[in-house]
């Protein structure tokens, strides 16, 4: 599925981008980082899991807000990124992250599969994912994003 499909399917939607919404999803996932390093602290994996998620999907949010785009499934994250993994504008390793989390969180949420070794690996790539969407996001070359779309 390519990102034209999942605008056809009304998996994504395009937007104009605003620099408000995609610093609120910074933020956001700021946020979610910082409860999942305390509920890490405190021993909580499976809180632990479910905030490193969320802190890698606000990030990428902010990333499609950045392309124009807003998501309606989690799923259509995964899609982008694999797209613009593609293109080469993101290691393939991000993409494998996402969904590496998306289902990890899956399997915390609703099987109640989580453990300090999981939670520790989605703390530290949940930090990465954010650090790499801030910088693609900052890229001052706006052509690759009008490419992609």
């Amino acid at each position: 599925m390519k990102i034209e499909d999942l605008i056809a399917e009304g998996f994504l939607a395009k937007v104009k981008p605003d620099k408000m919404l995609i610093e609120k999803e910074i933020q956001e996932a700021k946020y979610d980082l910082n409860r999942a390093k305390g509920a890490f602290q405190e021993k909580d994996f499976k809180w632990c899991i479910i905030k490193s998620y969320y802190s890698m999907f606000h990030s990428a949010k902010a990333l499609l807000f950045s392309l124009g785009l807003k998501e309606r499934r989690h799923f259509a994250i995964a899609i982008v990124l694999e797209e613009l993994s593609r293109e080469g504008k993101i290691e393939s390793s991000f993409v494998y992250d996402f969904k590496a989390a998306m289902s990890a969180r899956e399997d915390a949420d609703y099987k109640y599969l989580y453990t300090s070794d999981k939670a520790n690996y989605l703390l530290t790539i949940a930090g990465e994912f954010l650090l790499r969407i801030k910088k693609l996001i900052s890229t001052n070359n706006v052509d690759w994003k009008r490419k992609i779309l």
